[in-house]
C-alpha cells in the first residue's frame, strides 16, 4: 500500500555543482540514510545508483539529469541529480522547472569554480 503524504509534504529538489563538486555522492549517501538503499554507491567504482548509464559509470561523471524519491519524518522528497559538466547545463535547465529549490553543493578543496555561476 503507498505512503499516505499530504502535497504540502512533499519536495522536489535538485542537487546542482559544478563537475566533481560531490552532487551525485550527496545524493549517495541521501539514499543510503533515509533507508533508500543498503550500500553507498561511489561514482568512481561506477556504482552510483543515479548515474545508469554506461558511459556515466566509465567516465564517472553524470551525463543526464536523474530523479529518485526517498522519504523523511513524514515528507517525500523527490531529488534530482543533475549533470555538473558545461556541456551537459542543459540538463539542469529541464530540472530547475520542476524544482521547490536546490542544493548547492561546493567542493571544500577546489571552492567555488565558473560553472557554478551558470
Amino acid at each position: 500500500m503507498p505512503r499516505q503524504i499530504t502535497l504540502n509534504n512533499i519536495r522536489n529538489i535538485g542537487i546542482m555543482a559544478h563537475i566533481d563538486a560531490g552532487k551525485t555522492t550527496t545524493t549517495e549517501r541521501i539514499l543510503f540514510y533515509t533507508g533508500k538503499t543498503h550500500k553507498m554507491g561511489e561514482t568512481h567504482e561506477g556504482s552510483a545508483v543515479r548515474d545508469w548509464m554506461e558511459q556515466e559509470q566509465k567516465r564517472g561523471i553524470t551525463i543526464t539529469s536523474a530523479a529518485t524519491t526517498c522519504y523523511w519524518k513524514n515528507h517525500r522528497i523527490n531529488i534530482i541529480d543533475t549533470p555538473g559538466h558545461v556541456d551537459f547545463t542543459v540538463e539542469v535547465e529541464r530540472s530547475l522547472r520542476v524544482l521547490d529549490g536546490s542544493v548547492a553543493v561546493f567542493c571544500a578543496k577546489g571552492g567555488v569554480e565558473p560553472q557554478s555561476e551558470t
